[in-house]
Protein backbone atom coordinates (compact mmCIF):
# COMPACT_ATOMS: atom_id res chain seq x y z
CA UNK A 1 0.00 0.00 0.00
CA UNK A 2 2.81 2.43 0.83
CA UNK A 3 4.62 1.60 -2.39
CA UNK A 4 1.44 2.58 -4.23
CA UNK A 5 1.29 5.76 -2.14
CA UNK A 6 4.83 6.55 -3.29
CA UNK A 7 3.94 6.03 -6.95
CA UNK A 8 0.60 7.82 -6.75
CA UNK A 9 0.59 10.56 -4.10
CA UNK A 10 -2.71 10.56 -2.22
CA UNK A 11 -3.31 13.69 -0.17
CA UNK A 12 -4.73 12.73 3.22
CA UNK A 13 -4.02 9.01 2.83
CA UNK A 14 -4.43 7.14 6.13
CA UNK A 15 -4.13 10.30 8.21
CA UNK A 16 -5.39 13.83 8.44
CA UNK A 17 -3.24 16.31 6.59
CA UNK A 18 -1.33 18.24 9.23
CA UNK A 19 -0.49 21.95 9.32
CA UNK A 20 2.78 22.84 7.64
CA UNK A 21 5.34 24.94 9.49
CA UNK A 22 5.32 28.51 8.14
CA UNK A 23 8.93 29.57 8.53
CA UNK A 24 11.06 32.24 6.81
CA UNK A 25 12.54 30.96 3.54
CA UNK A 26 11.00 27.49 3.97
CA UNK A 27 9.33 26.35 0.76
CA UNK A 28 7.79 22.86 0.77
CA UNK A 29 7.49 21.34 -2.74
CA UNK A 30 3.92 20.60 -3.76
CA UNK A 31 4.64 16.87 -4.13
CA UNK A 32 5.86 16.75 -0.53
CA UNK A 33 2.61 18.35 0.56
CA UNK A 34 0.62 15.75 -1.39
CA UNK A 35 2.56 13.00 0.39
CA UNK A 36 2.08 14.46 3.87
CA UNK A 37 1.11 11.11 5.41
CA UNK A 38 1.01 12.04 9.09
CA UNK A 39 -1.52 12.57 11.87
CA UNK A 40 0.36 15.31 13.75
CA UNK A 41 3.73 17.03 13.81
CA UNK A 42 6.97 15.72 15.27
CA UNK A 43 8.94 18.90 14.53
CA UNK A 44 9.30 21.19 17.55
CA UNK A 45 12.00 23.88 17.84
CA UNK A 46 12.27 23.10 21.57
CA UNK A 47 13.79 19.72 20.69
CA UNK A 48 16.18 21.02 18.05
CA UNK A 49 18.71 23.26 19.81
CA UNK A 50 22.47 22.58 20.05
CA UNK A 51 22.89 21.08 16.56
CA UNK A 52 21.16 17.73 17.16
CA UNK A 53 21.39 14.60 15.06
CA UNK A 54 17.84 13.61 14.12
CA UNK A 55 16.45 10.21 13.14
CA UNK A 56 13.10 10.02 11.35
CA UNK A 57 11.53 6.61 10.72
CA UNK A 58 9.06 6.21 7.84
CA UNK A 59 10.17 8.96 5.45
CA UNK A 60 7.00 9.48 3.40
CA UNK A 61 7.45 12.33 0.95
CA UNK A 62 10.23 13.89 3.01
CA UNK A 63 8.40 16.93 4.37
CA UNK A 64 9.42 16.39 7.98
CA UNK A 65 12.99 15.58 6.90
CA UNK A 66 13.05 19.01 5.24
CA UNK A 67 11.54 20.68 8.29
CA UNK A 68 14.07 19.06 10.62
CA UNK A 69 16.85 20.18 8.25
CA UNK A 70 15.64 23.76 8.58
CA UNK A 71 16.81 23.69 12.19
CA UNK A 72 19.95 21.53 11.81
CA UNK A 73 21.55 22.65 8.52
CA UNK A 74 24.61 20.43 8.38
CA UNK A 75 25.56 17.35 6.35
CA UNK A 76 24.13 14.10 7.67
CA UNK A 77 22.33 15.79 10.56
CA UNK A 78 19.00 14.19 9.58
CA UNK A 79 18.73 10.42 8.98
CA UNK A 80 15.64 9.05 7.26
CA UNK A 81 14.89 5.31 7.47
CA UNK A 82 12.28 3.42 5.44
CA UNK A 83 11.85 -0.22 4.34
CA UNK A 84 10.09 0.63 1.05
CA UNK A 85 12.61 1.18 -1.75
CA UNK A 86 10.18 3.12 -3.92
CA UNK A 87 9.31 5.47 -1.04
CA UNK A 88 13.01 6.16 -0.48
CA UNK A 89 13.48 6.87 -4.19
CA UNK A 90 10.55 9.29 -4.38
CA UNK A 91 11.64 10.96 -1.13
CA UNK A 92 15.11 11.49 -2.65
CA UNK A 93 13.52 13.07 -5.73
CA UNK A 94 11.47 15.37 -3.51
CA UNK A 95 14.56 16.42 -1.59
CA UNK A 96 16.22 17.38 -4.87
CA UNK A 97 13.20 19.57 -5.61
CA UNK A 98 13.50 21.08 -2.14
CA UNK A 99 17.13 21.96 -2.84
CA UNK A 100 16.05 23.85 -5.95
CA UNK A 101 13.32 25.75 -4.07
CA UNK A 102 15.22 26.55 -0.87
CA UNK A 103 18.49 28.48 -1.04
CA UNK A 104 19.49 27.37 2.49
CA UNK A 105 18.88 23.63 1.93
CA UNK A 106 21.52 21.20 0.66
CA UNK A 107 20.68 17.63 -0.30
CA UNK A 108 23.44 16.18 1.85
CA UNK A 109 21.75 17.56 4.97
CA UNK A 110 19.62 14.37 4.82
CA UNK A 111 20.93 10.81 4.68
CA UNK A 112 18.42 8.19 3.55
CA UNK A 113 18.88 4.61 4.73
CA UNK A 114 17.00 1.45 3.84
CA UNK A 115 15.92 -0.17 7.08
CA UNK A 116 13.16 -1.29 9.36
CA UNK A 117 11.77 0.22 12.56
CA UNK A 118 12.19 -3.18 14.19
CA UNK A 119 15.93 -3.29 13.41
CA UNK A 120 17.18 0.24 12.88
CA UNK A 121 20.38 0.67 10.83
CA UNK A 122 21.65 3.16 13.41
CA UNK A 123 24.35 2.89 16.08
CA UNK A 124 23.64 2.80 19.80
CA UNK A 125 23.44 6.16 21.63
CA UNK A 126 24.04 8.12 18.43
CA UNK A 127 21.04 10.43 17.89
CA UNK A 128 19.64 13.32 19.91
CA UNK A 129 16.08 13.24 18.56
CA UNK A 130 14.19 10.28 17.09
CA UNK A 131 10.75 10.70 15.55
CA UNK A 132 7.93 8.82 13.86
CA UNK A 133 4.59 10.06 12.57
CA UNK A 134 1.60 7.72 12.33
CA UNK A 135 3.72 4.57 12.05
CA UNK A 136 3.88 2.82 15.41
CA UNK A 137 0.10 2.44 15.64
CA UNK A 138 0.17 -0.12 12.82
CA UNK A 139 2.34 -2.45 14.94
CA UNK A 140 0.94 -5.17 17.14
CA UNK A 141 1.98 -5.40 20.79
CA UNK A 142 5.17 -7.42 20.31
CA UNK A 143 6.27 -5.29 17.34
CA UNK A 144 5.55 -2.03 19.15
CA UNK A 145 7.71 -3.08 22.08
CA UNK A 146 10.59 -3.87 19.71
CA UNK A 147 10.19 -0.60 17.78
CA UNK A 148 10.19 1.48 20.97
CA UNK A 149 13.19 -0.44 22.32
CA UNK A 150 15.06 0.27 19.08
CA UNK A 151 14.38 3.99 19.41
CA UNK A 152 15.54 3.86 23.03
CA UNK A 153 18.72 2.05 21.96
CA UNK A 154 19.80 4.61 19.36
CA UNK A 155 19.02 7.68 21.47
CA UNK A 156 21.72 9.36 23.52
CA UNK A 157 21.09 9.77 27.27
CA UNK A 158 18.39 12.46 27.71
CA UNK A 159 17.58 12.16 24.00
CA UNK A 160 14.01 12.71 22.84
CA UNK A 161 11.60 10.38 21.09
CA UNK A 162 8.82 12.38 19.42
CA UNK A 163 5.75 10.43 18.35
CA UNK A 164 2.42 11.13 16.70
CA UNK A 165 -0.17 8.37 16.51
CA UNK A 166 -3.94 7.76 16.55
CA UNK A 167 -5.45 6.71 19.88
CA UNK A 168 -8.95 5.76 20.99
CA UNK A 169 -10.66 5.29 24.33
CA UNK A 170 -13.49 3.33 22.66
CA UNK A 171 -13.55 -0.43 22.31
CA UNK A 172 -11.98 -1.61 19.05
CA UNK A 173 -13.56 -4.91 17.90
CA UNK A 174 -11.10 -7.69 17.22
CA UNK A 175 -12.29 -8.04 13.62
CA UNK A 176 -11.21 -4.44 12.96
CA UNK A 177 -8.06 -4.69 15.06
CA UNK A 178 -6.98 -7.75 13.04
CA UNK A 179 -7.73 -6.15 9.65
CA UNK A 180 -4.29 -5.51 8.13
CA UNK A 181 -5.60 -2.92 5.67
CA UNK A 182 -7.33 -0.88 8.38
CA UNK A 183 -4.18 -1.05 10.51
CA UNK A 184 -2.12 0.16 7.53
CA UNK A 185 -4.61 3.00 7.11
CA UNK A 186 -3.80 4.07 10.69
CA UNK A 187 -7.30 3.33 11.97
CA UNK A 188 -7.81 0.06 13.80
CA UNK A 189 -4.43 -0.01 15.57
CA UNK A 190 -5.49 2.91 17.77
CA UNK A 191 -5.23 2.07 21.48
CA UNK A 192 -6.16 3.97 24.67
CA UNK A 193 -3.74 6.76 25.55
CA UNK A 194 -2.76 5.31 28.94
CA UNK A 195 -1.91 1.98 27.33
CA UNK A 196 0.22 3.80 24.77
CA UNK A 197 2.05 5.69 27.53
CA UNK A 198 2.53 2.43 29.45
CA UNK A 199 4.27 0.91 26.43
CA UNK A 200 6.63 3.91 26.30
CA UNK A 201 7.48 3.99 30.00
CA UNK A 202 7.74 0.19 30.06
CA UNK A 203 10.73 0.47 27.72
CA UNK A 204 12.47 2.77 30.23
CA UNK A 205 11.68 6.37 29.24
CA UNK A 206 11.63 8.28 32.55
CA UNK A 207 9.80 11.40 31.33
CA UNK A 208 6.79 11.60 29.00
CA UNK A 209 5.15 14.78 27.72
CA UNK A 210 1.69 14.74 26.14
CA UNK A 211 1.97 17.79 23.90
CA UNK A 212 -1.32 17.70 21.98
CA UNK A 213 -4.48 15.66 21.51
CA UNK A 214 -6.86 16.34 18.62
CA UNK A 215 -9.97 14.83 16.98
CA UNK A 216 -9.00 12.50 14.14
CA UNK A 217 -11.57 10.06 12.71
CA UNK A 218 -14.86 8.28 13.40
CA UNK A 219 -15.51 4.63 12.57
CA UNK A 220 -19.29 4.55 12.24
CA UNK A 221 -21.65 1.51 12.17
CA UNK A 222 -22.72 0.80 8.61
CA UNK A 223 -19.48 2.20 7.24
CA UNK A 224 -17.27 -0.16 9.25
CA UNK A 225 -18.02 -3.54 10.82
CA UNK A 226 -18.74 -2.21 14.29
CA UNK A 227 -21.91 -2.08 16.39
CA UNK A 228 -21.05 1.26 18.02
CA UNK A 229 -19.28 4.41 16.92
CA UNK A 230 -15.53 4.53 17.55
CA UNK A 231 -14.04 7.99 18.10
CA UNK A 232 -10.33 8.24 17.26
CA UNK A 233 -7.99 11.07 18.26
CA UNK A 234 -4.40 11.83 17.33
CA UNK A 235 -1.81 12.45 20.03
CA UNK A 236 1.63 14.06 19.99
CA UNK A 237 4.04 12.80 22.63
CA UNK A 238 7.67 13.41 23.54
CA UNK A 239 9.39 10.67 25.55
CA UNK A 240 12.74 11.57 27.09
CA UNK A 241 15.49 9.05 27.79
CA UNK A 242 15.87 10.21 31.38
CA UNK A 243 16.68 7.78 34.19
CA UNK A 244 13.54 6.18 35.59
CA UNK A 245 12.68 7.77 38.97
CA UNK A 246 12.41 5.37 41.89
CA UNK A 247 8.72 6.21 42.28
CA UNK A 248 7.89 5.81 38.60
CA UNK A 249 7.94 7.94 35.44
CA UNK A 250 7.06 11.63 35.27
CA UNK A 251 4.14 11.91 32.85
CA UNK A 252 2.98 15.41 31.97
CA UNK A 253 -0.58 15.62 30.62
CA UNK A 254 -1.07 19.36 31.10
CA UNK A 255 -2.10 19.42 34.75
CA UNK A 256 -1.34 22.55 36.79
CA UNK A 257 -1.25 23.41 40.48
CA UNK A 258 -2.15 26.90 41.79
CA UNK A 259 -1.44 27.89 45.40
CA UNK A 260 -3.65 30.68 46.78
CA UNK A 261 -2.95 30.50 50.53
CA UNK A 262 -1.85 33.24 52.91
CA UNK A 263 1.92 32.73 52.44
CA UNK A 264 4.01 33.90 49.48
CA UNK A 265 4.65 30.31 48.39
CA UNK A 266 4.08 26.67 49.23
CA UNK A 267 6.93 24.14 49.34
CA UNK A 268 6.00 20.46 49.55
CA UNK A 269 9.52 19.52 50.68
CA UNK A 270 10.03 17.37 47.61
CA UNK A 271 11.43 19.98 45.25
CA UNK A 272 8.12 21.55 44.19
CA UNK A 273 7.58 25.22 45.04
CA UNK A 274 4.26 26.88 44.23
CA UNK A 275 4.40 30.67 44.08
CA UNK A 276 1.30 32.52 45.21
CA UNK A 277 -1.43 32.42 42.53
CA UNK A 278 0.95 31.39 39.75
CA UNK A 279 0.12 28.17 37.87
CA UNK A 280 2.84 25.53 37.87
CA UNK A 281 2.79 22.65 35.42
CA UNK A 282 3.04 19.40 37.36
CA UNK A 283 3.37 15.81 36.28
CA UNK A 284 0.47 13.49 37.07
CA UNK A 285 2.47 11.87 39.86
CA UNK A 286 3.06 15.19 41.62
CA UNK A 287 -0.56 16.24 41.08
CA UNK A 288 -1.71 13.06 42.80
CA UNK A 289 0.65 13.64 45.74
CA UNK A 290 -0.56 17.24 46.17
CA UNK A 291 -4.18 16.12 46.03
CA UNK A 292 -3.56 13.61 48.82
CA UNK A 293 -2.41 16.49 51.07
CA UNK A 294 -6.03 17.57 51.20
CA UNK A 295 -5.17 21.28 51.29
CA UNK A 296 -7.94 23.78 50.60
CA UNK A 297 -5.51 26.40 49.29
CA UNK A 298 -4.16 24.45 46.31
CA UNK A 299 -6.21 24.15 43.13
CA UNK A 300 -5.35 21.28 40.78
CA UNK A 301 -6.54 21.41 37.19
CA UNK A 302 -7.58 18.47 35.07
CA UNK A 303 -5.38 17.29 32.22
CA UNK A 304 -5.41 19.72 29.31
CA UNK A 305 -3.48 17.27 27.08
CA UNK A 306 -1.24 20.16 26.16
CA UNK A 307 2.22 20.50 27.68
CA UNK A 308 4.85 22.89 26.38
CA UNK A 309 7.69 22.54 28.86
CA UNK A 310 8.66 23.85 32.26
CA UNK A 311 7.03 22.68 35.43
CA UNK A 312 7.90 20.70 38.48
CA UNK A 313 10.27 17.95 37.46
Amino acid sequence: MYEDAANNPQKGLCCTTTPVWQLPELAVPSKMLEMNYGCGSTVNPRDLSHNPTVLYVGVGGGMELLQFSYFTRRPGAVIGVDPVDRMLAVCAENLQLAEQENSWFERDFVELRHGDALQLPVEDNSVDVAAQNCLFNIFRKEELEVALAEMYRVLKPHGRLVLSDPISEDYMPENLRNDDRLRALCLSGAMPLQQYIDFITGIGFGTVEVRAKRPYRVLAPGQYDTESMIFIESVEICAIKDPMPADGPCVFTGKHAIYFGEEDFFDDGKGHTLLHNQPLAVCDKTASALEKLGRKDIHLTASTWFYDGGGCC
